[in-house]
């Protein structure tokens, strides 16, 4: 732990006030008064997903107040504690000012997770790209290292479809993860990740590039304000068998759905649920998060990639390269990022990738 200095402190202040200059704070006082009237209104809880809403708003806005507080307070008290303290007391200083870094670096995110959907859970896709068996292999452990993340945040994940490979690893697996700020904090994990290791399935123990592409979407909900709306007309819907190696827990019923979205020609497969009814509503919420990525982007190229018709996973598109052999390393090509125990990093300590990664988003 560096020691205590007053100019540490002097610079923690300036950073402090600078971040909640950005904030506006009697406008968000004026939100939270108004959201609080209407949880007040008799009939606020007659629209169960409308109120929801409203208490996410609100719990949002009461989190990030409480925190600016919590900075102000904290950092006038820091300042005032190392003007009368003694030497005997820095190393409790140090850990005071350490904590309150902590809750200011915390706090950065609200600066630029601040688009209409960051604070929304995602549906989360890997797809094996170039590299045959390597790279469905290479699928299997970015979703391991992407649960052990998900777990470390406490947010909740479920696996809607999956198809394995007959060998080892995976094709493509979709996930729903619910967690606040889940889209925002992953979206810029979007993209193709290349690894470089000495191949597990070679008997020349040679060395093998695979890559793998994540694709992540914002959850849409039936109470945003630009629901997407799918009539009947447009959905073709057919009950499939679900597939794949066999094993414990696998789902052998025809609970497996398959929802076709006739205008766009969009597919989705959602199986891992034992209800064919969970299935479709898993489906349903993918294609309406595919549709308001087309909604949105209006790019003819990213609706091909919706479509199926992906940027392929390969040369020249990696956004981070894992590198286990012939030394180790992992680089995010656009943040400049390094690690070099890529060990820690498959094991789901991505906080600082993430991290870099939000930082993306400031114009």
């Amino acid at each position: 732990m560096e020691k205590i200095s007053k100019e540490k402190i002097n610079n923690l202040e300036e950073n402090i006030l600078e971040v909640i200059s950005r904030f506006d704070i009697e406008n968000l006082q004026k939100e939270k008064r108004e959201l609080e009237e209407r949880t007040l209104d008799m009939n606020f809880w007659s629209n169960n997903l409308e109120a929801s809403k409203i208490m996410s708003e609100l719990e949002d806005i009461n989190e990030r107040l409480s925190i600016i507080e919590t900075l102000k307070t904290g950092i006038s008290t820091l300042q005032e504690l190392f003007d009368i303290s003694e030497d005997t007391d820095l190393e409790e200083l140090s850990k005071e000012y350490e904590n309150l870094s902590k809750i200011y670096k915390d706090f950065r995110k609200y600066e630029f997770l601040s688009g209409k959907y960051d604070r929304h859970s995602s549906i989360f896709s890997i797809h094996a790209g170039q590299g045959g068996t390597e790279a469905q292999d290479w699928a299997e452990m970015l979703l391991r290292m992407y649960m052990k993340f998900f777990d470390k945040k406490g947010w909740k994940y479920e696996i809607t479809d999956m198809i394995k490979s007959n060998e080892a690893g995976l094709s493509t697996v979709t996930l729903i993860v619910e967690g606040k700020y889940s889209f925002g904090l992953l979206k810029n994990e979007r993209g193709t990740h290349r690894l470089v290791r000495i191949s597990p399935f070679n008997a020349q123990n040679l060395r093998q590039t695979s890559f793998a592409g994540v694709e992540v979407l914002p959850l849409i909900e039936d109470s945003d304000d630009d629901k997407i709306i799918i009539p009947d007309s447009e959905i073709e819907f057919k009950a499939v068998r679900s597939g794949g190696p066999g094993g414990q827990g696998v789902n052998t019923t025809s609970s497996a759905v398959q929802i076709k979205h006739i205008p766009t020609g969009i597919t989705v497969h959602c199986s891992e649920r034992r209800s064919q009814l969970q299935n479709r509503e898993s489906a349903m919420k993918i294609l309406k998060s595919k549709l308001w990525e087309i909604k949105e982007e209006k790019k003819e190229k990213e609706m091909n990639k919706i479509k199926g018709e992906y940027k392929v996973a390969g040369w020249g598109n990696q956004i981070r390269n894992y590198i286990l052999h012939p030394y180790k390393l992992v680089k995010d090509l656009r943040t400049g990022l390094e690690s070099t125990n890529p060990d820690d990093i498959l094991e789901g300590n991505l906080d600082e990738f993430i991290e870099a990664g939000v930082h993306l988003n400031k114009n």
